[in-house]
């Protein structure tokens, strides 16, 4: 800094105090920078009042108490473990009383926190920002009386121009940190859609957190519910794979954090009874617990060397980051699982048809509705997607789509609009909602190219009111005395853009009602003439057998599209849905 030194008694214009003042404005406005600001203050701290050490201390509300974020002079395990309480020691008076503190002999003073046995005097000065307590700018000196009134005075003029630019510096900072931990969110996310192996997903996890926070070892363990264990699923050590006992649940700081289901953060393990030593020389821990869908699937655990490695900064950049690893990791274990299955059979994707005929229904049960369904996939497994629920004795949901291509990367996408949809649906009772939150949902695990039409239906059995909201799947047909009733709703299909609102249309459903849903594979499939069956075709069966049960319909429907196709392949995955209104 070129600003030379000199004493406060310098100042002896007013004049040239406000240059001063103006001068230290304009140098710690001039950058967000938080640890230049702070060197900054430093260098002009020192131009007006010598000292020996200094020390800027910043204020957690959260923690009540005040942690060195930048110093000079001071030896380094104090910077890195001591907490500051408000009212402790002459900072913590100066904090909680939100005036300058000056102690000219600490000796004489029994708030002192021995800092350096050297140290003789001591000026505490508190930051604030409209009203808010931001930290404490410390001075002290080796000598006896080194700090005068005048030196309070000037510190209290520095500080009450530092702290709004200190706060903004650490809003700034917070953000940017916010930031990469969106982008290191996204990243997660991309290679969700393109790693199915579970140790290269967690390699690049254990890569993606270690740019964010520095540790020495890293770890996952996955429950293992039956035999109450947490097992080591990935461990490193300096970025060297290691092989680690399991650990019962509750038992350690990993089974605290899944038995709680709330992060641990221990500043020193020797302390913490619960700790176990896995590891040689590890002094800090941090487990958080890895939740999806109110389930503890797993532990994230770090461990540093350093006493008080991880702060409350680390803790919340991991709560942001940890329901993205959560959903990461359970997606690719049940890929594992299912990769085990296909592994055992003929072809990959038979065992693949047959975890998806448990989880598609074959058949549902709807207060009011008599229902028939019937899916059978162009491939080995469908991109269709069909749901239906009760939400208590009040309504159900029903949805029903079709997922932009085919075979096994269709329906991984058509399972995760399902899962979707029941974590959705219970706080959302409206249709238009739960399809514009279901698309905001998909778009945060955007995958290029895919997208799907749906169709959401609300049922209330009591009144027999159906509110509709569609997102560009093939129009609810609804015959009422062989006659075909309109409930014409339209939408932008899910996952394709951003910021999208759908439309409700009402329909008062009378008892006889047959309503009928397809998936565009039905229109669509081909004949040897390369001729579509078409829309009109199921309109005609409709009204010609509304008056048949539900099942004979569907059973009805496949049959034609069999004897129109003639031996042709499959065009697309073909579902039909009939419900009749009791």
């Amino acid at each position: 800094m070129a600003t030379p030194r000199k004493s406060t008694e310098a100042f002896r214009e007013r004049a040239e105090l406000l240059d001063f003042l103006l001068e230290v404005s304009r140098i710690t406005s001039e950058t967000l920078d938080l640890e230049k600001l702070l060197a900054n203050v430093a260098n002009i701290v020192k131009t007006v009042v010598p000292y020996d050490l200094f020390a800027i201390l910043l204020y957690s509300e959260k923690n009540q108490g005040l942690r060195i974020r930048y110093s000079i002079g001071h030896r380094e395990e104090v910077v890195r473990s001591m907490v500051i309480g408000l009212g402790e020691g002459i900072v913590g008076t100066a904090a909680q009383s939100r005036e300058p503190v000056l102690v000219e002999d600490v000796r004489a003073d029994p708030r002192y926190l021995v800092a350096l046995d050297a140290v003789q005097s001591e000026l505490a000065v508190p930051m604030m920002t409209h009203g808010k307590l931001v930290g404490v700018i410390d001075l002290q000196s080796t000598r006896v009386r080194a700090f005068r009134d005048q030196d309070r005075r000037i510190m209290r003029l520095i500080a009450s121009r530092v702290g709004g630019s200190i706060e903004n510096a650490s809003l700034y900072r917070r953000v940017n940190h916010q930031n990469r931990t969106f982008r290191t969110l996204a990243q997660l996310s991309q290679e969700f859609s393109s790693i199915l192996d579970l140790d290269e997903l967690l390699g690049k996890i254990a890569a993606s957190v270690r740019t964010l926070i520095n540790y020495d070892a890293f770890s996952i363990l996955l429950v293992d519910a039956e035999k109450k264990l947490l097992r080591f699923r990935f461990s490193v050590r300096y970025d060297q794979r290691v092989d680690l006992d399991n650990i019962a649940l509750g038992k350690g700081i990993t089974g605290a954090a899944a038995e709680s289901r709330q992060t641990v953060r221990v500043v020193n393990t020797m302390r913490d009874p619960r700790y176990i030593a896995s590891q040689p020389d590890i002094h800090s821990e941090m487990a958080v617990p890895l939740i999806v869908q109110d389930r503890v699937v797993g532990v994230l655990n770090m461990e540093s060397e350093r006493i008080g490695n991880f702060t409350e900064e680390h803790e919340r950049t991991l709560s942001l980051l940890a329901p993205q690893i959560a959903s990461s990791v359970e997606n690719a274990r049940l890929y594992e699982e299912l990769a085990g299955r296909e592994q055992r059979m003929d072809q990959d994707l038979k065992a693949a048809r047959k975890l998806q005929k448990v989880l598609l229904p074959r058949e549902a049960e709807i207060r009011g509705l008599e229902i028939a369904i019937r899916s059978r996939a162009a491939r080995e497994i469908s991109g269709d997607v069909y749901e239906f629920f009760e939400q208590g004795e009040e309504y159900a949901v029903i949805a029903f789509g079709d997922v932009s291509g085919k075979g096994a990367a269709a329906a991984l996408y058509g399972a995760l609009i399902s899962g979707l949809l029941r974590i959705l649906a219970p706080r959302r009772k409206s249709p238009a909602m739960l399809m514009q939150s279901l698309n905001e949902a998909l778009l945060e695990r955007k995958v290029d190219a895919v997208y799907a039409t749906l169709m959401v239906l609300l049922w209330e059995p009591a009144t027999h009111q159906m509110t509709i909201s569609n997102a560009g799947a093939e129009p609810l047909l609804i015959s009422r005395g062989g006659k075909i009733i309109a409930a014409k709703a339209e939408g932008m299909p899910i996952g394709l853009l951003e910021h999208q609102t759908y439309d409700e249309v009402s329909y008062q459903a009378e008892t006889g009602d047959m309503l009928l849903l397809f998936s565009d594979g039905v229109e669509d499939q081909l004949n040897s003439q390369e001729d579509h069956f078409g829309s009109a075709r199921v309109q005609r069966l409709l009204t010609q057998h509304d008056t048949d049960t539900p099942r004979l319909i569907v059973d009805q429907i496949f049959q034609q599209l069999d004897d129109f196709r003639d031996g042709v392949a499959l065009t697309d995955d073909q579902t039909v849905v009939t419900m009749r209104v009791g």
